[in-house]
């Protein structure tokens, strides 16, 4: 098997199977995310759910990592909130796809959720100008 370089130790050892489970270090490395997010997001999305052992410790299945990628591309990547990725999950459980459809290219979910944005954002200020 491969080895993965472990630290700034220089110890090696062998790296894990795609299906082996993670830790939340592990998870938070492969997304490129902290850890609090990690543990955060589990109190929004009620579909991830690592398995918890001794001393609160989490470990995460490949379909729990695959989640949180998803989660963690519609947030940061096509714009969604948390809210609408909460409205995604229910809407479609554990496969996410966003409401417009597989098809349409990720440069155009952004731009939608940029323009969703702005609108929110004139409909708070017209609230505030009427004295709402």
């Amino acid at each position: 098997m491969a080895q993965a370089p472990r630290g700034d130790s220089g110890a090696r050892r062998i790296a894990k199977s795609a299906a082996a489970f993670r830790t939340i270090s592990e998870v938070a490395t492969e997304l490129d995310l902290p850890q609090h997010v990690l543990r955060f997001w589990e109190t929004k999305f009620s579909l991830v759910k690592p398995l918890k052992r001794g001393g609160g410790r989490r470990y995460y299945r490949p379909e729990d990592v695959d989640l949180l990628r998803r989660i963690r591309d519609l947030l940061y990547t096509d714009g969604y909130t948390i809210k609408g990725v909460q409205k995604l999950l229910r809407q479609n459980g554990a496969k996410v796809e966003p409401a417009d459809g597989p098809d349409e290219e990720p440069g155009l979910r952004r731009q939608r959720a940029a323009l969703e944005a702005v609108i929110g954002e004139l409909e708070q200020l017209r609230k505030m100008l009427r004295g709402g």
